[in-house]
């Protein structure tokens, strides 16, 4: 089946949700681990569960605000993991830089993803063909505690970072779904989550990173794109190929 038009239809939605999102950004809660959650959150995978149920029958909707762990015992069917706000500390600071995930799965293969930042009218899904850029800057994720903070050094130490770029900047943005389409893209040369995340944080972003010329790494190994399981951390370590772009070689 092809998802595309499904995913332009969820990208509609989503676009026409934004009002409705915005007046309700500061309408804050915080969740046992610190986090916080707003009503939008609530609405955005409220209305994106109800969307994909009505095209697809018999999906299972694994989403970040309504979790359980008897949700994914199987991969079978079709099953949608959707992230309905990421970076929400963005969010409802006022910032646009967060995003909505979504990848579709049908019997443990993957059907399509969407990466989209509605404030910023721009987006990232499965058989889009973005330009070509190049970058030496590495995002990395706002969960780096002061544990983890060595991994700024192992970024400049690491000789694998020198493709592309022998000396990296660093940026903190705040949000995956932007670091993720980011990466994918070319406008990072490298996007690492040291701590790890979920996976509707992480698996639209990586399959999408696959399909555009990154090398993936999940938990310290080469991904292969096979699913993700829900209800645990994944540490990711993206680096775009800037070598297999035609034409285009390393920086510096």
């Amino acid at each position: 089946m092809d998802v595309r038009p499904l995913l332009t239809d969820v990208m509609m939605l989503t676009g026409d949700l934004v009002p409705r999102l915005q007046a309700l950004r500061y309408d804050v809660t915080w969740k046992p681990d610190g986090s916080p959650v707003t009503q939008a959150d609530i609405l955005m995978e409220t209305e994106l569960g109800d969307f994909l149920k009505s095209r697809l029958p018999g999906v299972r909707v694994i989403g970040e605000e309504t979790f359980q762990d008897a949700d994914d015992q199987s991969p079978e069917g079709w099953i949608a993991v959707v992230d309905p706000i990421d970076g929400t500390e963005n969010f409802c600071s006022g910032l646009p830089e967060w995003g909505v995930a979504l990848t579709l799965w049908k019997d443990g293969a993957h059907a399509g993803s969407l990466l989209q930042l509605p404030e910023m009218g721009r987006h990232l899904m499965t058989g889009d063909t973005p330009p070509l850029l190049r970058s030496r800057i590495v995002g990395v994720s706002s969960t780096l505690k002061n544990e983890t903070l060595g991994v700024l050094d192992t970024l400049i130490a690491d000789g694998k970072a020198a493709q592309p770029p022998s000396d990296p900047e660093a940026r903190i943005l705040g949000c995956a779904v932007y670091n993720l389409y980011n990466v994918a893209r070319g406008a990072l040369a490298r996007f690492v989550n040291p701590r790890g995340a979920y996976s509707w944080d992480l698996l639209a972003g990586v399959m999408l990173a696959l399909e555009n010329r990154c090398d993936v790494e999940i938990d310290g190994k080469p991904y292969d794109g096979h699913y993700l399981q829900a209800g645990r951390r994944h540490r990711v370590d993206i680096r775009h190929r800037y070598d297999l772009h035609p034409g285009q070689g390393p920086i510096g």
